[in-house]
C-alpha cells in the first residue's frame, strides 16, 4: 500500500499544533494559577528547594503536551522542506532504465515549476515551465500515486512515435547508436540497444528492446493546453503516455534534480556509486 506522506505530516503537525494551542488556551493558565496560589498560601515553612520542586511539578506540562511542543517545529519545518522545497522520491520500477535505476534515491525540485500547496497541489507561485527533455515526477490521470517520466511533449505540440521512431512537431529525433548490451528479464537474457539522444537542450540515453518492441494502435498525439506527454527512457518498456494519455498541469510534483542514494532491493547496503545529477 503506498502511503501519503505529505497526508502525514500534515496530519502530525496539525495534531501537534492543535495540541499546544488548546493547552495555552484552557490548561496551562490554571496551572500557573495552582503554582502561585501554592508559593502565597502552601509555602510557609518549607526550603526554598521544596517550594522550588513542588512549583515546578505543579506548573510542568503533561507528557503529550511536552512531546506535542517538542515535536511541532521539528515536524513543521520537514513538512515546510518537503512540501516546497526538496523531496525524496524512490525509483520502483525500470521505465527510466538506463537514466535511473530501479532502486535509486533521487530529489525532486518542488519549486522548480511553481510553488504548489501540499496534498491539494493548488499552484501559488509560478516559476517556470517544465521544458522538454527535462525528467519530471507527477501524478498520472490513471492512478494517485507518483510517477517519473521524461517530457516529451508540450502544450500544442504533435508527438508521434512509430517504429521506434519519435518525432516532435513532424521532425525526427535524432539519435547515435552507442552499443548492444544483455539485460536479464523474465524471459531470460535479452539484448538491448543503447541510443544516445537529444531533445530540447538536454542530451541523454534512451533503451530499445527489439524483443519488446510491439506496433502500437495508436501513433500520434496532439497535447492540449496545460497538458504534457510523457516517456521513459526505456522506450519498449514503458508505461507512460502512449498508454494512459497525457498529464494535466495541475497534478505536476516537481523536476526531478539528483541521484543521492541506489540500493539494490532486498537485504543490500545502500551505495552512493550512483550518485549524479539526472540528465
Amino acid at each position: 500500500m503506498d502511503i501519503d506522506f505529505s497526508i502525514v505530516l500534515v496530519s502530525l503537525v496539525s495534531f501537534c499544533g492543535l495540541l499546544w494551542f488548546l493547552d495555552s488556551l484552557l490548561n496551562k493558565k490554571s496551572r500557573m494559577a495552582a503554582a502561585e496560589e501554592y508559593r502565597a498560601t502552601k509555602a510557609k515553612g518549607k526550603s526554598d528547594k521544596e517550594v522550588a520542586d513542588t512549583i515546578a511539578i505543579l506548573s510542568q506540562d503533561p507528557l503529550i503536551i511536552e512531546y506535542a511542543k517538542s515535536f511541532f517545529p521539528v515536524l513543521l519545518i520537514v513538512l515546510v522542506l518537503r512540501s516546497f522545497l526538496i523531496e525524496p522520491f524512490q525509483i520502483p520500477t525500470g521505465s527510466m532504465i538506463p537514466t535511473l535505476e530501479v532502486g535509486d534515491f533521487i530529489l525532486v525540485n518542488k519549486y522548480a515549476y511553481g510553488v504548489r500547496l501540499p496534498i491539494i497541489g493548488t499552484k501559488l507561485m509560478d516559476i517556470a515551465d517544465p521544458k522538454r527533455g527535462e525528467v519530471m515526477v507527477f501524478i498520472p490521470p490513471h492512478e494517485n500515486k507518483y510517477y517519473i517520466k521524461r517530457v516529451i511533449g508540450l502544450p500544442g505540440d504533435t508527438v508521434r512515435y512509430q517504429e521506434s521512431n519519435l518525432y516532435i512537431n513532424g521532425e525526427l529525433v535524432e539519435r547515435e547508436f552507442l552499443e548492444s548490451r544483455l539485460i536479464e528479464t523474465e524471459r531470460g537474457g535479452i539484448s538491448a540497444e543503447l541510443y544516445n539522444e537529444t531533445i530540447g537542450e538536454v542530451e541523454h540515453i534512451t533503451q530499445l528492446i527489439p524483443a519488446f518492441n510491439r506496433e502500437r494502435n495508436r501513433t500520434s498525439w496532439v497535447i492540449p493546453n496545460g497538458f504534457y506527454f510523457m516517456m521513459g527512457d526505456n522506450r519498449d518498456n514503458s508505461s507512460d503516455s502512449r498508454v494512459w494519455g497525457t498529464v494535466p498541469e495541475k497534478d505536476i510534483v516537481g523536476k526531478a534534480i539528483a541521484v543521492w542514494m541506489h540500493k539494490e532491493p532486498g537485504l543490500h547496503l545502500p551505495s552512493f556509486s550512483r550518485n549524479q545529477r539526472i540528465q
